[in-house]
């Protein structure tokens, strides 16, 4: 029971001084006047005042209430190393048979583990979320048991009691690390990129000056250097191929240090292309020539050079020769010396009229045959007897002429082949595409690729593979009604934005490819192809481990499945001779990118409640009490602050001034004075 005086005035407290001054001056100036009464004038004045206050008795029953310590047990991914787990177990339960073998305390344990999405430690995190389910009035201290690495410091709370880090780990602890700074999610192919690497020694390290570090692109032979230990090292990389380049660096692992987790760095990269550079050469004007062009200088990403005939040597109109030109167009330069600078070349409509000698078109050849790329749009012309087929490039071309051409109006169409092949599969509104009104009539080699048929499905666009190059041939000139709309029109810059993706050989574009996209620790695995089955696919994980996935079609010549990787690292995909690799997460994940513990990080947090941060490794410290706003920490000890929180079971008030003995005490003192200054 407790028994305090309160006050509940009838008014604001601001009127209640008001009057109180007013009756103070009614008494001041009663005693000027020399009034016998002013002191009963004042009595009843206090008497009034006081009961606007309307003071109370009251009476508290109060039942007292436990303290309570938070306990946060971290349990985190860098606490499994070394001996922490274990060192950490053993001083959370005896902590917590001390504290409840405390008189009026309890324990609240909290477990830490990892943040989802490799987001770390999040004790601060938990500790919010603790200390919102608890009424902050009881918490007597806070016990953090961890090795200090979180990462969510900026969410600490203001701490209703002193908070303490027992650490975890010892003052021996030693680790390395490899890390890579400035790595671009794209580069240029062609262009080396910039890293920059440090290994970095942390803790007790033993002296060292210099480390291996070996290089693996793609899950290939890893090359292996010298470097330095705590300097930053700039690496070029040059990117072997476009698309994904998966480039994993590693340090061995050195006797004696904590893990070898965070000695491993996986960087991916894409390959784009700065420029593609085209080289169109146009044969005989026709309508679609000026489409060609506009449909290559709309793209910023070209480079064009267009080498046309506009008069052909046949044509007699009088005209000096020395009249045709300004300047000679540099046929030598482009077909002989620079032919190796452009991505892909384009005949348009190109009969042999002796302006490009036959050394030309065998340079041609040896371009395409050491992975150059070479686009045939046939007219008429390829059916005749000037045919680019009856020169030096018959041996690479995909079909030969019949030396029949079609006159007639048809709609493209894609075939069973290109339905799975990825130049053609899933070219948009192929029932609206408009009609062309001819075809050149071919027969394709014994490996070309039919992707597209026209009249009575005769061969339309014909792909091939010539050595390390590729080549296609579009068996009519006539596309170019797609791009002004005739009848709808048709996809025509989608269809040679792929053919010559695909010609470059961009591995997008590749009819057998295996690959993996991944989401967190998901990916999905795709493998296209142009067959009508696959089997499984093997994946490797970082550990070595290996698993079997069965894949679904989903649509035609693609076929994909989801899995789970259980591991943050590199993973290796297999399926017949189909290879790839994927890295899932950063190869070191965040628990482990510094392991040795410390105290530095929750020192400022610590530091505003007076606790401590003493090490396990010292021996579990003792608990005392200590008063609020006192040093909690001390050698060998820690200190909890007991709160006296309390239970109100019940409260009970009694006016000390009721209205009837107000009115009493008023009257007699007023009545007195009257009085008294009547009989003077």
């Amino acid at each position: 029971m407790t028994g305090t005086i309160v006050f509940d005035p009838l008014l604001p407290w601001a009127v209640i001084a008001v009057f109180a001054g007013l009756a103070a001056l009614g008494v001041v100036l009663a005693l000027w006047r020399g009034l016998s009464g002013w002191a009963l004038r004042a009595l009843a004045a206090v008497v009034l005042i006081g009961a606007l206050t309307q003071p109370s008795y009251q009476i508290e029953d109060r039942a007292p209430l436990s303290d309570i310590v938070l306990m946060l047990v971290d349990q985190s991914a860098s606490q499994s190393l070394a001996e922490r787990a274990g060192v950490t177990e053993t001083a959370a339960t005896t902590l917590q048979a001390r504290l409840a073998g405390r008189p009026n305390t309890e324990v609240r344990r909290i477990n830490v583990g990892d943040g989802d999405d490799d987001t770390g430690t999040l004790l601060m995190s938990a500790l919010n979320a603790a200390l919102a389910e608890e009424p902050r009035a009881r918490i007597a201290g806070i016990l953090l048991l961890s090795d200090g690495r979180l990462h969510d410091l900026e969410r600490a709370p203001d701490l209703p009691a002193p908070m303490h880090l027992l650490m975890t780990g010892k003052t021996t602890d030693w680790d390395r690390r490899l890390i890579v700074r400035n790595a671009p999610a794209f580069a240029i192919l062609g262009e080396p990129v910039t890293l920059t690497l440090m290994v970095e020694d942390e803790g007790a390290a033993p002296a060292a000056l210099s480390t291996t570090l070996e290089i693996s692109v793609d899950g290939g032979e890893p090359q292996v250097f010298t470097m330095p230990i705590g300097e930053a090292f700039d690496l070029p990389v040059p990117l072997p191929h476009g698309g994904r380049n998966v480039i994993q660096f590693t340090v061995p692992e050195a006797e004696g240090e904590l893990t070898d987790r965070n000695n491993t760095a996986l960087v991916q990269i894409n390959g784009v292309r700065d420029r593609l550079r085209v080289l169109l050469v146009s044969g005989e004007p026709h309508a679609g020539g000026r489409t060609w062009r506009n449909l290559l200088k709309s793209d910023s990403s070209v480079d064009l050079v267009h080498f046309t005939i506009l008069r052909p040597p046949e044509k007699q109109d009088g005209v000096p020769v020395t009249e045709l030109s300004l300047i000679a167009f540099p046929t030598r330069e482009l077909f002989l010396e620079k032919i190796e600078d452009f991505d892909l070349i384009i005949f348009d409509r190109y009969k042999r009229r002796g302006i490009l000698p036959a050394i030309y078109l065998d340079n041609v050849r040896n371009y395409v045959e050491q992975g150059g790329a070479l686009l045939i749009a046939a007219g008429p012309d390829y059916a005749s007897a000037d045919s680019l087929y009856r020169s030096p490039l018959s041996t690479i071309l995909p079909a030969e002429p019949t030396a029949r051409v079609l006159d007639q109006g048809y709609r493209p169409a894609i075939t069973d082949l290109g339905r799975r092949h990825p130049v053609t599969a899933g070219l948009p509104g192929e029932d609206t595409w408009g009609r062309w009104m001819r075809q050149i009539e071919v027969t394709p080699g014994s490996d070309a690729e039919v992707v597209m048929s026209g009249v009575d499905d005769r061969p339309l666009l014909v792909l091939d593979r010539v050595g390390e190059g590729r080549v296609a041939l579009m068996a009519s000139d006539q596309a170019w009604l797609w791009s002004r709309g005739f009848e709808g029109g048709g996809p025509q810059l989608d269809l040679l934005r792929r053919l010559a993706h695909w010609m470059m050989k961009e591995p997008e574009l590749e009819e057998e490819a295996l690959f993996a996209e991944a989401t967190g620790q998901t990916m999905r695995i795709v493998r296209r192809t142009l067959s009508e089955t696959v089997g499984q696919v093997t994946v490797t994980a970082p550990d070595g481990s290996t698993a079997t996935v069965t894949l679904n079609e989903v649509s035609p010549g693609r076929f994909e499945a989801l899995y789970e990787g259980s591991e943050i690292g590199l993973y290796r995909l297999a399926e017949g001779e189909q290879t790839s690799v994927i890295g899932l997460g950063p190869a070191a994940p965040r628990e482990f990118e510094q392991t040795i513990a410390t105290g530095d990080l929750l020192d400022q947090v610590i530091d505003t409640m007076r606790g401590g941060t003493p090490r396990l490794e010292d021996g579990l410290p003792t608990l005392r009490e200590v008063g609020s706003g006192r040093p909690a920490a001390g050698r060998g000890w820690i200190g909890l602050t007991p709160r006296n929180a309390y239970e109100t079971r019940d409260v009970t008030q009694t006016p000390m001034l009721p209205a009837w003995l107000v009115l009493v005490l008023a009257s007699v003192m007023v009545i007195g004075a009257w009085l008294r200054e009547g009989r003077s």
